[in-house]
């Protein structure tokens, strides 16, 4: 089963600075929540996957972000999170029972930096949705660089909140 990206970067690739997000933009948060909770299947939901600092950064309201499996990975086989939420120490792993539940449609992950280094070359990573932000700013945590195997499909018009510009792109994996 192949599995999804949804990342915003900044314009060096910025992604997070001392374990949360450097800008606040509702739009982005918006189109995350519904890339990551729409099902073609309504008996299915989708996965998000995302690294131990990414699932200790969501605020409490949202944890477990609400409408998703949420998987977290972790290399300590002990680390806890609340109940129904399990815990993985590898994105192989993660992927292999995300398969075996049957109930899964997509799978999304969510960060951070280095989750994403690692799936962006994982051969079942497929999809990357990037919310490109037209601005820098002072980050600590990078996404990676896009190989070349993965193609711009399509890219909204530009968005802005705040003073800041934003665009919506989705780039797929060719063969």
């Amino acid at each position: 089963m192949s599995f999804n990206i949804i990342v915003a970067i900044d314009q060096k690739r910025g992604i997070g600075k001392s374990n949360d997000i450097p800008w606040h933009l509702s739009g982005d948060f918006k189109h995350f929540a519904s890339i990551t909770k729409r099902t073609q299947d309504s008996q299915k939901r989708n996965a998000v996957v995302m690294g131990s600092k990414t699932w200790e950064s969501l605020p409490g309201a949202y944890k477990p972000l609400p409408g998703r499996l949420n998987v977290v990975l972790d290399r300590e086989r002990e680390y806890q999170v609340v109940e129904d939420v399990p815990v993985f120490t590898s994105l192989d792993g993660a992927l292999a029972d995300l398969v075996a539940r049957g109930n899964i449609e997509q799978i999304f992950i969510i960060g951070g930096g280095q989750l994403y280094a690692t799936a962006i070359t994982h051969p079942d990573c497929d999809t990357l949705y990037i919310t490109q932000i037209h601005e820098t700013f002072d980050c600590d945590t990078f996404f990676p660089e896009i190989p070349e195997t993965f193609k711009e499909v399509s890219r909204s018009d530009m968005q802005e909140e705040k003073g800041i510009k934003y665009q919506f792109v989705v780039y797929k994996k060719c063969s």
